[in-house]
């Protein structure tokens, strides 16, 4: 009997033993095809009850191991390979990084869902926006309402100011076509990508001899006439605001006396608070030449009279505002300033004038405080035999301690625009050169950078002959340019 009883519970315990190995290979085989049919988020609950109902095989202070079947491949004695199956038991703590694992790869059996619900907050969606360049910007605006309205509404416009992320634009204005009628485009280039665009100035058709400046991010347009001819001539007063970073037009306060191509000058004062915006001289309604001038004040939103210029000065020809004056060149080869924070003009004694031809009229610009002046001369062949006579145009430095005038440099074409324009930006000389010949309007501009340092000013070209192929003759005379970094 007790031997009997022995074998009972001998067999007992094995049979025992049978089913809890029966029992753990199934709680590791694959689901049943009932079992298929409930979604991945019920499997995985499937697998956490399983281990919990695993025999003899609970861990420490009664935390259940993971069980999980692992397929192992190993090479006998014999060089054979075989494979093996075993139930692996995770020791504890390893259980949340298995279930991470098999919750990962049931995520990635689920089909994909909309992600329409992702987004990212309004400023860091304007973080990236402004750093975008201006074409793709503008791109941007088309993509949807709101982006628009970030991109073009007066914060992110001041992010867009202050931020390091602006390149320089030129922009051309007075393009003529089909003879005397003034186009309704603006040429813009831009100077880091070297590609020319055109934007839609339709408010310009038809007004010709405009002065243009800028200021920030911003062109003033300051006064005008309506025709080329005296016949039925029309001379304005009308000053125009264009902002290119968000394409719009805006009309200022107007000018007491109508004029055209006026002398311009900006000039912000008071850490930029205060912006003014000078004009003297220019043409008036009856085709005389105006000695007077007046100023715009930002705080009033008013133009006021200035002093007229001294007597005896001559017709201005060119000016620009260097350490808050506001130079002005006559075509008498006299030079005075205007201070702008006292309201008086002052003469400025030179020891010398630099040498010109009377038909081209010097221009003068300003750069990190300093004054020059672009002048035509003639070259008499340096003495050699055979040389011929030729025109240059140089570049003059005005020496503040002695009032001299000294040669800093010579542009590297020859002066075939006798109505050449330059403009000067931080520490960068645009100059934009267009003239007619054989028939054929030809445009040239070139870049000079006076910070580099230990090599002097060296001019290059930016661009050739890329937009003038289609302009009328007249756009050699009713042109003007302005830079501004966006």
């Amino acid at each position: 009997m007790v031997s009997e009883s022995l074998t009972g519970e001998t067999s007992l315990s094995q049979e025992f033993q049978a089913l809890s190995m029966s029992m753990s290979k199934g709680l590791v085989r694959n689901p049943s095809p009932k079992q298929k049919s409930n979604n991945k988020r019920d499997e995985i609950n499937d697998t956490r009850w399983s281990s919990w109902k695993c025999l003899n095989l609970n861990g420490r202070n009664g935390s259940c191991k993971v069980v999980a079947e692992t397929n192992e491949t190993f090479v006998d004695q014999n060089g054979r390979r075989k494979s093996s199956s075993a139930i692996d038991c995770f020791s504890y703590g390893m259980k949340e990084k298995f279930w991470k694992r098999n919750a990962r790869k049931t995520y990635k059996l689920e089909p994909q869902k909309s992600r329409s619900d992702v987004f990212l907050p309004d400023d860091i969606l304007e973080m990236c926006l402004v750093r975008l360049p201006l074409t793709s910007l503008m791109n941007a605006r088309l993509v949807c309402k709101k982006w628009r309205y970030l991109t073009t509404n007066q914060r992110f416009i001041q992010m867009r100011q202050d931020g390091l992320h602006q390149n320089p634009w030129l922009f051309l204005f007075g393009i003529v076509k089909d003879g005397y009628s003034c186009s309704s485009e603006i040429h813009s280039l831009d100077v880091s990508n070297n590609q020319w665009h055109r934007l839609d100035a339709s408010i310009l058709k038809g007004r010709f001899m405009f002065s243009v400046a800028s200021a920030k991010d911003s062109v003033y347009i300051v006064g005008g006439c309506s025709s080329l001819t005296n016949l039925g001539k029309k001379t304005h007063k009308g000053v125009l605001l264009f902002r290119p970073l968000s394409k719009s037009w805006h009309k200022m306060a107007s000018m007491k006396y109508a004029r055209s191509s006026p002398i311009l000058g900006t000039c912000s004062i008071n850490r930029n608070k205060r912006f003014v915006l000078i004009a003297i001289g220019g043409v008036g309604s009856g085709d005389e030449r105006l000695e007077t001038g007046e100023i715009y004040d930002s705080t009033s939103n008013k133009w006021s009279e200035i002093q007229r210029l001294p007597v005896n000065f001559g017709i201005a020809c060119s000016g620009v505002v260097c350490n808050r004056v506001f130079y002005v060149y006559s075509e008498s080869d006299k030079l005075v300033g205007f201070d702008v924070e006292r309201g008086y003009w002052v003469w400025i004694e030179t020891v010398s004038i630099p040498p010109r031809v009377h038909e081209y009229y010097p221009k003068l610009i300003c750069l990190s405080g300093r004054l020059f002046m672009l002048s035509v001369l003639w070259c008499e062949g340096d003495g050699e035999i055979g040389r011929r006579n030729k025109a240059v145009r140089k570049v003059w430095e005005l020496d503040f301690v002695n009032f001299s005038w000294f040669e800093v440099s010579t542009h590297p074409d020859a002066p075939m625009d006798w109505n050449a324009v330059f403009v000067s930006d931080r520490d960068v000389i645009f100059g934009v050169e267009m003239f007619k010949i054989f028939g054929q309007v030809l445009d040239f501009l070139t870049v000079c950078d006076v910070s580099a340092s230990g090599e002097g000013m060296i001019w290059r070209h930016v661009s050739r002959n890329k937009m003038a192929n289609e302009l009328d003759a007249y756009s050699c005379v009713t042109k003007s340019i302005a830079v501004v970094h966006l």
